[in-house]
């Protein structure tokens, strides 16, 4: 057998017996903190090579002497080695204790973690920045629960308002009927409709929001046309617009077709359109129109109600929020209209917003576009094989 053949088996098998020496130190502090797992492999791998550097020596060496200074280096080498790793060890501790106690401070209070100045590995670092990401997350799912639970608060006492305003009156209209002290019955009795529809609506607008708010809104998309809604939301405003004096005006760009659910986003077009006619003076002009706009399919309608304050524009989709704290029922509803209109646009993955403009303000509906385009049927858009017949370049909604 050659020399190097016999270096080579001397070295694997003290440095095989130190390694299985080593497995069984390992698995007894497989539970131990990091600092004594590192400092005992580290120790491991010195002794190893030590081990592998004497024995072969000893084979390779017939002087003592030479033998004794190779003993010597090892063992001058080894402690050197083991101190670095001790001083690794410790270097480890010490981030590793800093963002433990940094990561403390989570869910406590806002902006509560802070990434540890200490030097710290890579991988410890990784860690804080996930951890500061997620103290963020927190602190912003922390506020907006903070948000929606003042909303619903402010919800509960408006609608409690609300709501005790008409049925005080319902009762008094009542009893006066009862009494036979009503100087026109007939007149309470449209009074008396009139509360039972207000309330009505109230209800409904309350059942449609809790839906939103749990989730558990189900739509039912359809490809429909976009101007024969629009044609029906301004019918069905028509009567409101001529009793307040306002001018209804717009117009449909094209055949915009869109995947939507008719019922809902009729709903939105309808509660965009009061909400105009009702902050509009008379005279004035509410104005809505429909135009493609890239992937998307643009819907606004403009009011001339003098404009909101800029303070108050990131509120005016909060549930409850009117634009003036009065709580008359002459105020416009119960201000739960613009939340349902933000809450159904939401459903159908498109975007609503508001800017002011000279005369009024502006609601800025974005819903996406179907990217196939089929031939309309009557009232909404599908697949066809016929050629369909030309379609003209806008539908114009005449002022009422």
């Amino acid at each position: 057998m050659s020399p190097q053949i016999q270096v080579v088996l001397i070295a694997a098998g003290c440095t095989s017996a130190v390694g299985l020496l080593g497995l069984g130190v390992m698995r007894l502090l497989r539970r131990a903190s990091l600092r004594l797992s590192l400092q005992a492999g580290s120790a491991l791998a010195v002794l190893a090579i030590v081990a592998g550097t004497l024995g072969t020596a000893e084979t390779m060496f017939i002087s003592r002497h030479d033998l004794g200074v190779v003993v010597m280096v090892c063992v001058v080498a080894g402690i050197a080695a083991f101190g670095f790793c001790w001083l690794l060890g410790r270097q480890v501790e010490t981030g590793s204790l800093a963002l433990r106690h940094a990561a403390r401070s989570m869910g406590h209070e806002p902006g509560g973690f802070r990434s540890p100045a200490v030097p710290m590995a890579a991988e410890l670092a990784a860690l804080s920045q996930e951890l500061a990401a997620t103290a963020a997350k927190l602190d912003a799912s922390r506020q907006r629960e903070r948000r929606l639970e003042q909303s619903r608060r402010e919800l509960v006492a408006w609608v409690s308002h609300d709501l005790r305003t008409p049925l005080a009156r319902l009762s008094a209209m009542a009893e006066a009927l009862q009494d036979g002290i009503a100087a026109d019955p007939g007149r309470y009795h449209r009074q008396i409709r009139a509360e039972v529809a207000r309330l009505t609506g109230m209800v409904d607008d309350l059942f449609e929001l809790s839906r939103i708010q749990s989730g558990n809104l189900q739509l039912s998309p359809d490809r429909i046309m976009l101007g024969d809604l629009v044609s029906d939301a301004v019918a069905g405003t028509e009567a409101l617009a001529q009793a307040s004096g306002v001018r209804l005006d717009g117009a449909v760009s094209g055949p915009l077709i869109i995947d939507a659910d008719p019922r809902e986003l009729s709903r939105v077009l309808a509660n965009l359109l009061v909400n105009a006619v009702q902050h509009t003076p008379a005279g004035g002009t509410v104005r809505i129109e429909a135009r493609p706009e890239a992937c998307r399919v643009l819907l606004s309608v403009s009011d001339g109600c003098g404009g909101i304050p800029e303070a108050a524009l990131p509120r005016v989709f909060d549930t409850g929020w009117r634009g003036t704290p009065a709580r008359t029922p002459d105020a416009g509803g119960a201000g739960l209209g613009l939340a349902i209109v933000r809450g159904v646009i939401d459903a159908h993955h498109g975007q609503v917003d508001v800017v002011n403009t000279g005369e009024g303000c502006r609601f800025e509906v974005r819903l996406p576009q179907p990217a196939v385009r089929g031939t309309p049927g009557p009232g909404r858009a599908g697949p066809s094989d016929d050629k369909p017949e030309p379609e003209p370049e806008g539908l114009l909604i005449p002022g009422l």
